[in-house]
């Protein structure tokens, strides 16, 4: 098996020394069984009341339009059991660049699934929450052993894929993979049920299915069939249902002629009794995930796209936030967020700066975290970030970041 060294290798990425010993261990059986033995593992807790929700469960499926996960029988179940966006959106393709939006506020241009690893002085909804005391932590399926930092992971037994960092968002940043401690937080999805039973669950967690359960390798109805599977037996958990709110949704669509529209669905028992079984067409999008979450336990912002997105009205209703409509000079209907703009992790150079955090930007109370600003002080690099529900795409980039 190629070590997970030698991958970092083959892409030009540079490896920066890590003092523990799981660090980048080679993907034979024999040595993932060795660190799987030795990998810190940890399950801090906390208990930091929020506005709307004290819990944010958040399940990632896979590459399925809009019509035909909400015509999947078991995802409509999950649909009935709360609140259905019916206006939730991605914000490009593929996968890579989706799931490292969902918690950073930008893609940086990514236009690829690579090897891809984001500088450390780029911060996450991590660092907000860190800022809080609030916990947090992933749950990957088949992920081999805690802080796993390799390419993927196959099962043993069929070869089939299973684990793929790709659909691992927190390691793909380096302010994350560059330590130990918060490696130790991302864990085999074995050990929710652990930390479940343990009642040491984390306040913000994030769950990814393995590529068969979450419909990336199989279809919709595997994925529909894993996602009630999983959820049915926790909405009457009590050491799950703790003010919880879950959010199922999807990483993209799989027609990329299409808008890239996806199902959303929120539920739980943070979710108003009147609520259940409702829709609600605002729009929204996968940074709607780090707003929402800033507006409930009243964190600071990034200021990056996280500004410049909705909070789900369940909470704007009691947070005060205003739902906003879109803003762009180019009708939402002919918007597709089906290709990137450019940047850092684009194929086609062009941008090739990371944009600066708008540093300056303030939102319904909320301004840049001091986190944020510490690191991007006196930094000359261009910003792009706005106020507006209006976010860019290839066919409509910032300005300088056209792809070539």
């Amino acid at each position: 098996m190629q070590s997970t060294l030698a991958l970092l290798l083959a892409a030009g990425s540079t490896v920066l020394a890590q003092s523990w010993s799981t660090a980048y261990t080679a993907t034979g059986t024999a040595d993932v069984a060795a660190a799987r033995a030795t990998a810190k593992t940890s399950s801090p807790t906390s208990h930091v009341k929020g506005k709307v929700f004290d819990r944010l469960a958040i399940i990632w499926l896979e590459n399925t339009d809009y019509d035909l996960a909400a015509g999947d029988p078991n995802l409509d179940w999950v649909a009935k059991k709360g609140i259905k966006l019916t206006n939730h959106f991605a914000v490009t393709h593929p996968s890579e660049p989706n799931y490292v939006a969902a918690i950073g506020g930008d893609y940086f241009g990514m236009n690829n699934d690579n090897f891809n690893f984001i500088d450390k002085n780029v911060s996450t909804v991590l660092d907000l929450l860190d800022t809080k005391g609030i916990s947090w932590g992933e749950y990957q399926e088949d992920q081999p052993y805690t802080g796993f930092e390799g390419m993927g992971y196959v099962n043993q037994q069929t070869k089939a894929n299973d684990y793929v960092r790709k659909h691992n968002p927190a390691v793909i940043y380096n302010s994350v993979s560059k330590e130990e401690e918060r490696l130790a937080k991302i864990k085999n999805l074995t050990m929710f049920y652990s930390d479940l039973e343990a009642n040491t669950l984390p306040q913000w967690m994030f769950i990814t299915p393995n590529m068969t359960s979450d419909g990336h390798d199989s279809s919709v109805t595997v994925a529909g069939t894993w996602t009630r599977t999983f959820l049915e037996p926790l909405l009457n958990n009590k050491n799950f249902m703790d003010n919880t709110l879950v959010l199922v949704t999807f990483d993209e669509n799989s027609s990329y002629a299409k808008q890239n529209r996806i199902l959303a669905v929120l539920l739980g028992d943070a979710v108003p009794a009147n609520l259940v079984g409702t829709t609600d067409d605002n729009f929204y999008n996968h940074y709607s995930e780090i707003a929402s979450v800033e507006a409930n336990w009243g964190l600071h912002t990034l200021g990056r796209w996280d500004v410049g997105a909705n909070v789900w009205k369940m909470v704007a209703d009691v947070t005060g936030d205003v739902i906003r409509p879109w803003a762009g000079s180019v009708p939402l209907a002919q918007r597709f967020f089906n290709q990137s703009y450019g940047g850092v992790f684009n194929s086609n150079p062009a941008g090739t700066l990371y944009p600066k955090p708008n540093l300056c930007i303030k939102h319904a109370g909320r301004s840049v975290d001091k986190v944020v600003g510490e690191q991007w002080k006196g930094n000359k690099n261009p910003s792009y970030y706005e106020d507006k529900i209006e976010i860019p795409d290839g066919l409509n980039p910032p300005a300088g970041y056209k792809p070539q």
